[in-house]
């Protein structure tokens, strides 16, 4: 039976005393793009995936609080991209 591709690499780890961990793939900021929100709370940023399934690939997502370009996220999923941003929600006035 085959592997659906969004469960390839979603294995769960387990500590001795019955927490469940679920993994997580890293990846760089190469790009701050914009802010977005309503109240522009969060950053949209380009990163690469370091390690995993999807490595060398490049993801469109939304990070809350602060960050900079070259910083790791700790991703749990990679195969969903946020929305790109309009030029004109881009926050540049």
């Amino acid at each position: 039976m085959a592997v659906p591709r969004y469960q390839k690499g979603k294995k769960e780890e387990s500590s001795s005393k019955g927490i469940t961990f679920s993994t997580a793939s890293p990846a760089r900021v190469e790009e701050i793009i914009g802010r977005t929100g309503s109240r522009g709370e969060a950053t949209q940023v380009r990163c690469r995936i370091l390690d995993g399934y999807d490595k060398s690939k490049v993801l469109r997502r939304n990070v809350k609080g602060p960050v900079q370009k070259g910083d790791i996220l700790m991703l749990r999923e990679t195969e969903i991209e946020a929305r790109q941003l309009n030029k004109a929600d881009r926050g540049n006035n």
